[in-house]
């Protein structure tokens, strides 16, 4: 089953018309649009060429059969597939050197297997998502942030082979995802990553009394919580806090012993600091306490 790039929103909403409906566990295809629409094809193409109204576009949503208010959402992410070349931009004005930056430019970058060549610099492929979520309950929330629901998270663990478990606030979750990236490195400073086109391939599956924190990435190897607030120490309290609570909830560790293992242990990264709400994640390893998540 595939969602073409023609059915594409900009506020996850609980009023959008779904796309598409499946079935609980249903492997659906998303087909994107990069984050400017595809309106950045070539070098001549700046910044003040795009249309804001139009930037972030998700595919979808997606009404999954047998979600209901209070379930969880499980998102395998089985494949990520790309276009053949991505766009960056800069301008004055945007991303965190917004001071310095003096003129804009766009530069498009060529894509193959394993890599994008920058300017002739090989930087290796580095697949993700950057929007990803199901409609909130209340007021709609621009696809350009992020919060609860998911949104524009722009965190590099969102690749294949993650699974992301996000809330169910209204009958069918309605999921939609876009903005995908070449490459992008944890901050997103200047406001995009390697911005491109592409399709996603993901299993959706709900969850019944589902109570760790959400949203939350599992990879092979990590719990990952997140938090997404207008400030970095918002951002950063929420995806402790969330981390805490997990391993209390599957491990024998009291809160002060779990808060000593991320101390000891945890690994706080920002995932990007230039959306209308910043994202920061709290990773740890699942070895450490030997106790598989098995949602």
């Amino acid at each position: 089953m595939k969602i073409s790039s023609e059915h594409v929103i900009f506020t996850m909403d609980r009023h959008n018309a779904p796309a598409l409906t499946v079935d609980n566990g249903e492997t659906v295809i998303f087909e994107t649009l990069d984050c400017f629409s595809n309106t950045v094809l070539t070098e001549d193409d700046l910044v003040s060429s795009i249309d804001f109204s139009q930037v972030n576009p998700a595919t979808g949503p997606l009404f999954i059969q047998g979600a209901e208010v209070g379930d969880v959402l499980k998102v395998t992410i089985e494949k990520i597939s790309l276009a053949d070349k991505g766009a960056i931009v800069t301008a004055p004005g945007l991303g965190r050197l917004a001071h310095r930056i003096e003129a804009e430019e766009t530069i498009i970058c060529p894509v193959s297997d394993t890599h994008v060549d920058y300017k002739g610099i090989q930087i290796p492929l580095r697949k993700m998502i950057g929007v990803i979520g199901t409609a909130p309950a209340g007021e709609g929330i621009n696809t350009g942030t992020p919060h609860d629901h998911g949104g524009n998270l722009d965190t590099t663990r969102m690749t294949e082979g993650s699974i992301l478990y996000l809330p169910v606030n209204v009958e069918g979750a309605l999921l939609a995802l876009g903005d995908l990236h070449a490459t992008m490195g944890d901050g997103e400073i200047m406001g995009a990553g390697l911005e491109i086109a592409g399709e996603v391939t993901v299993k959706v599956e709900v969850l019944k009394d589902f109570t760790l924190p959400l949203p939350l990435i599992e990879t092979d190897d990590l719990w990952i919580t997140l938090g997404s607030r207008e400030t970095l120490e918002a951002a950063s309290q929420l995806a402790i806090d969330h981390m805490t609570d997990l391993i209390t909830q599957i491990s024998h560790l009291t809160l002060n012993q779990a808060g000593m293992l991320l101390s000891l242990a945890g690994d706080l990264h920002t995932s990007q600091i230039v959306n209308p709400n910043v994202t920061v994640r709290m990773e740890l390893a699942k070895i450490l306490l030997n106790s598989p998540l098995d949602a």
